[in-house]
């Protein structure tokens, strides 16, 4: 089954298949989900926050994975020394400011990040490449990262929900 809102086409991952298989589907699917939500809205409304003061919009929830998916992949995967997105001195929370992006630059951003996670994972042997996050002193392998990430979207998603029905009344899973 897939569901269509606006642009946005998502498709429910498999009921069987193998790990990498299902991983990837669902990350996929929670990508979307994120996309789905923001369907058909412009700068304006992407940019109104839940409960002022708080900084939490469907822009800075964009703007946010597009750093975590540059972080977990490109980063912490493929060991690239390249600085944040939004940041250069290393401040995390600087994604949450939506107001320091139109739609089209956050969502340019989060695609090229999407498109380079995909291309990182797609090369990996297997689920055990491992890549260090530094931030904790760890290793961590493929496997946790892609499961990390669908928490992530999961997480936000959750919110996305909210913003959404906050921003114009839709709802929906």
């Amino acid at each position: 089954m897939s569901t269509t809102n606006g642009t946005t086409r998502r498709v429910d991952p498999p009921y069987l298949g193998g790990e990498r298989e299902m991983l990837r589907a669902y990350l996929d699917y929670h990508r979307a989900t994120l996309a789905w939500k923001c369907d058909g809205l412009d700068t304006g409304q992407m940019r109104e926050r839940s409960m002022p003061p708080s900084t939490l919009s469907l822009m800075a929830l964009v703007r946010h994975m597009a750093e975590v998916e540059r972080t977990w992949f490109r980063r912490v995967m493929n060991g690239e020394d390249i600085p944040l997105r939004w940041s250069a001195e290393g401040d995390y929370q600087a994604a949450y400011d939506g107001s320091a992006s139109t739609r089209d630059e956050a969502f340019d951003a989060w695609h090229t990040e999407v498109a380079h996670a995909r291309r990182i994972e797609a090369a990996a042997e297997s689920l055990e490449v491992t890549g260090h996050q530094a931030r904790w002193g760890q290793d961590v392998s493929l496997r946790f990262v892609m499961l990390h990430m669908i928490h992530e979207y999961a997480r936000h998603n959750g919110h996305a929900d909210f913003l959404r029905e906050g921003v114009d009344g839709t709802v929906g899973a």
